[in-house]
């Protein structure tokens, strides 16, 4: 058996006009209130009646009263215009940026350094918008965008890796962000401005994620080597602990010095130059919500001061 299902649509401005009615109590006080004709009045109400499938108001005299269904429909008007005026006004906030949530997901050295800067200019000229900070390493953060689990994500690519982004992503290029190597500050290397990584072939190293660590061992196979890995961690913390201990040396990135905490490791850029890019990914249609366009713009603002890091 068939089932036809009912789906009454109302329009605002008819519930409106009919709202009028009631409290004014005919088609001509509410036509004079609105600024109407009382053909005009007229035409939206029987309008509202083809959308509800009865009469709302039968006349008594020289008045009118209301039926059953327009005394159904009168006591759930104000609730309904009233929700119409908060969505209004909420709609209204987050296109002009004095309300609204994004939600951001980026690796650690992102949020440790781009992330705080952004926002903090972010919440100087946008109180209202709130942001949702998640952290995660690519490919997972890139694929957090395409299920809907965030709206931005910062990734970083390897230009000697191959690594394909999802075709659902706009990418925005932020920087270029360098590579250095942690040595223990008493290190005989650490005297140097810079640091060939094929000096360093008889060292233990710690390596980071995964997108990283196979940065590293290509970078290692292009100088001849393959590296012995002690320790492998994802907390950049844990490794600059781990270096300043004399556990073994390091390749990180140059946004890592931002936030170098130990006096006994030391940061070094390699020669010659190795640098990552780092992009922010964001599904096409994001691009067009305002509060998400200026997280955006303000990460960009904030990434160019880095530019060669």
């Amino acid at each position: 058996m068939d089932t036809l299902y009912d789906v009454r649509v109302f329009d605002s401005r008819h519930i409106r006009t009919f709202h009028e009615v009631v409290r004014a109590g005919s088609y001509s006080a509410a036509a004079r209130e609105l600024g109407y004709t009382q053909p005009a009045i007229t035409q939206q109400m029987k309008a509202l009646e083809r959308t509800v499938g009865s009469p709302l108001f039968i006349r008594v005299g020289r008045g009118m009263r209301l039926t059953e269904a327009g005394e159904t429909l009168a006591r759930h008007a104000d609730t309904i215009l009233s929700s119409i005026s908060a969505a209004q006004a909420q709609m209204n906030a987050i296109t002009r940026l004095r309300a609204g949530r994004v939600r951001v997901c980026a690796f650690p050295s992102a949020n440790a350094t781009l992330i705080p800067e952004a926002m903090a200019r972010l919440a100087a000229a946008h109180p209202g918008v709130r942001v949702d900070l998640l952290e995660g390493e690519p490919p997972d953060s890139l694929d957090r965008v395409v299920r809907g689990a965030c709206d931005i994500t910062l990734a970083f690519t390897y230009p000697g890796l191959r690594e394909e982004t999802p075709p659902e992503l706009v990418e925005i290029p932020l920087m270029e962000d360098q590579m250095t190597v942690l040595l223990p500050t008493g290190h005989p290397l650490a005297r140097r401005r810079a640091v060939k990584l094929g000096e360093l072939s008889g060292e233990r190293w710690i390596a980071g994620c995964l997108r990283c660590r196979a940065n590293f061992l290509h970078e290692c196979a292009e100088q001849g080597f393959a590296p012995d890995i002690a320790f492998t961690t994802d907390d950049n913390l844990v490794v600059q602990s781990m270096v300043a201990s004399g556990l073994g040396v390091a390749m990180m990135p140059g946004l890592v010095l931002s936030f170098l905490c130990h006096q006994r490791v030391t940061g070094r850029a390699l020669d010659p130059a190795s640098r990552r890019r780092v992009s922010a990914y964001v599904l096409r249609e994001h691009l067009e919500i305002p509060a998400t366009a200026r997280v955006l713009e303000e990460l960009q603002t904030v990434a160019a001061n880095r530019v060669g890091c």
